[in-house]
Parts: C-alpha cells; sequence; structure tokens
C-alpha cells in the first residue's frame, strides 16, 4: 500500500518503515498518525513479516507532531459545550496515544534506527519501540516543555521504564538536546554508530537475524518483557507458565533442536 508519510517495503521477513517527509523534517500532520496505527496494525498480522526496522528518510528521524496539526487544535474552541469539547480534545489525545501504542502492540520486534532530529513525538514514538541505534550526529529533545505542552503521548510514560527517572524528569524539565553519544551512555539507545550508512547496515544485520529465530519464540519473548515490565516477578513467572504450557510443544521447538544437530539454521513458519 501507498501512504502520505511512510515508506513501507519487506524483504526477507524484514519490514523496513520509513518516515517520508524528508522537507518537513519528518514531522507528522493529522493524517499519519492515522496511517502510523493502520501500518503496525497490519504489521502485527503479516505472516511475513518477522521484524521491523522504524527509520527516517532524509537529514532526521521524525521532529513529531506537525506544527499546523498544533495550531488545528483550535478547532476545538469552536464547540460551544465546555463538556463535549473537553470529550473532543480528549478523543483526539486518545488517537495520537493508540498510534504508538500500536508499535508496542505489534507482536513483531521494531528496531528504531534514528539519525538526526528525534524531537517530541518522535521520542514518545521511539520509547514504544523495541531497540533503539543512532547515529553520533542524533539528538532527542523532549520538546513539548518548550511549546507549553506537557509531554502527553507516551514519553513521560514509558522513558522512566528505560532510563533512571532523574534523567528523564531532567529532560522532560529542561527541553535540552542529548546527543547520540550521550543516549547511548544513559541507555536510551543501545548502540551509536558514525554514520548513517553504518547504523542501517547494522541495524539490519541485527533485524536479520531475529528473523532467523522462531517467529513463535519472538512473538512470545516481546509478549513476556512487556509482561514482567508492568507486573511483579511472581505474576510474570505465573503467566509465563501459561504462555508455555500452550506453546512449548510447538513445530518450532523440535525444528530448533534438528537445526543445532545438523548445525544449519532453523526453517521456521510465520
Amino acid at each position: 500500500m501507498s501512504y502520505s508519510a511512510f515508506l513501507v517495503r519487506t524483504d526477507q521477513h524484514i519490514a523496513t518503515v520509513s518516515f517520508n517527509r524528508p522537507t518537513k523534517a519528518n514531522s507528522l500532520p493529522e493524517p499519519a498518525w492515522e496511517e502510523l496505527h493502520q501500518i503496525f496494525d497490519q504489521l502485527h498480522e503479516d505472516p511475513e513479516v518477522r521484524v521491523i526496522i522504524l527509520t527516517g528518510e532524509g537529514k532526521n528521524f521524525c521532529a513529531g507532531i506537525d506544527l499546523e496539526t498544533l495550531m488545528g487544535l483550535q478547532r476545538f474552541e469552536e464547540i460551544a459545550c465546555e463538556g463535549r469539547k473537553r470529550e473532543k480534545l480528549r478523543h483526539f489525545i486518545f488517537k495520537l496515544q493508540a498510534a504508538i501504542t500500536a508499535i508496542e502492540d505489534c507482536r513483531k520486534p521494531v528496531l528504531a534506527a534514528i539519525h538526526g532530529a528525534c524531537l517530541g513525538g518522535g521520542v514518545d514514538i521511539v520509547a514504544a519501540c523495541d531497540m533503539r541505534y543512532c547515529t553520533e550526529d542524533a539528538y532527542f529533545t523532549i520538546k513539548e516543555i518548550d511549546l507549553g505542552l506537557v509531554a502527553d503521548i507516551g514519553t513521560l510514560q514509558r522513558l522512566p521504564k528505560i532510563l533512571q527517572p532523574g534523567i528523564v524528569a531532567e529532560m522532560a524539565y529542561t527541553g535540552r538536546k542529548v546527543g547520540g553519544s550521550e543516549a547511548t551512555a544513559i541507555g536510551l539507545t543501545n548502540r551509536t554508530f558514525p554514520t548513517h550508512a553504518e547504523l542501517l547496515a547494522a541495524v539490519t544485520e541485527i533485524a536479520a537475524t531475529i528473523a532467523k529465530k522462531s517467529p513463535l519464540c519472538i512473538r512470545g519473548t516481546k509478549e513476556m518483557l512487556l509482561y514482567s515490565r508492568d507486573h511483579s516477578v511472581a505474576e510474570s513467572l505465573n503467566y509465563m507458565t501459561a504462555w508455555n504450557a500452550s506453546m512449548l510443544l510447538s513445530n518450532d521447538l523440535k525444528e530448533a533442536f534438528m537445526a543445532a544437530l545438523q548445525q544449519r539454521d532453523g526453517v521456521f513458519e510465520g
């Protein structure tokens, strides 16, 4: 399918989703958020896709929500009833949140390959990814504070699960830039690469390694990691028993053992 703000392509079980508004620093107008949701819902269901790379065309990764969309919030002022006005605004925020949550809810691992600017909503988006990698020239900014806003679509909820709370607070209160090397030092990204080409080559190699594993087990691993993030150890262990009791005795288990014995890659269903 074609999209107004994204390029999507699949090769060797790897889907690459690229923000595609390079002349606008890959900022996202309102329809793009609906496309983002749609894309990840489709990839969630696509049996040919086993892992996803999220990146940006041009010089930047993503500058978040575009200014026209923010200015368009004035349309809610035209609603006379205060209750209905607030209800509509809340629904709008829910829509943006849902688009990002679709990344987290996608059963396939999502690897963010970040270069240039990752601002505002871009930070919300990468916080929902499973892994983040960046270039040395990348920088991350929780920009909302400079726009008179409280970041409201995921950054303040997900980043404290990734970084030390004090680091998140500093970024959120000051709006300062966190460069690529610092991002890796504080744990926001897994690794930093000197160039965009090296970043994409490395992330593609990691994605290819994941794509060779049992898709059933990769999906289960993502589900367990997210569940454990939000639950106690005891609850997570209990849930693990339910998952393994349901999924352990699979064709993938037999194939993985045979592949190991024969020193070859496993051949798995989607």
